[in-house]
């Protein structure tokens, strides 16, 4: 997705805030029958975007085959903003909203390239996971140390305001 390579042991200064992704194309089986991208494929363009970030970490796939860890997804909360058609490219934007010793939360904004409207967002947390016994565990120090890095240089921009939105309707009077 991004041609840029980001050194995982950079300091601070060296994190992008928000982490550029790079690019996605919508696919012709990621079209639904309203002829729009279907919100599957929202959720698959953000995962990733996630891949790419866990690759800086160095908790991604080659990671899991070394540390026999991994992580799994504990929540998640989609908004939908505007339309993404056949062919259409647009570019996802991630924050490190957060980190302590098993957790790590982004957030993800998608943004259309031929107008830069915001097409979708995501929230998410992670958990820290032992494959082998299928439990929460502390993330290694090292990769800890990663992404308190971007969350440090994350936490100089202004936070998104959507972060944190519950799915709501107004009680009726």
């Amino acid at each position: 997705m991004n041609d840029t390579v980001i050194d995982p042991r950079a300091t601070i200064g060296h994190w992008a805030a928000p982490f550029d992704s790079g690019e996605v194309e919508v696919q012709p089986s990621w079209i639904d029958g309203n002829n729009h991208m279907n919100l599957a494929y929202y959720t698959v363009a953000f995962d990733l975007a996630t891949d790419l970030i866990f690759d800086v970490f160095d908790c991604s796939y080659s990671y899991k085959a070394r540390a026999g860890c991994g992580t799994f997804a504990a929540e998640s909360h989609n908004m939908y903003e505007a339309e993404l058609l056949l062919g259409e490219k647009a570019r996802v934007v991630t924050w490190v909203m957060g980190v302590d010793a098993k957790r790590v939360h982004l957030a993800h904004e998608m943004y259309r390239l031929h107008d830069g409207k915001r097409a979708a967002t995501q929230e998410l947390m992670y958990l820290h996971v032992d494959l082998n016994i299928r439990r929460v565990v502390p993330w290694p120090d090292d990769v800890r140390a990663r992404i308190e890095a971007a969350q440090a240089a994350h936490a100089g921009v202004a936070r998104p305001e959507w972060v944190g939105r519950r799915i709501a309707m107004p009680s009726p009077k």
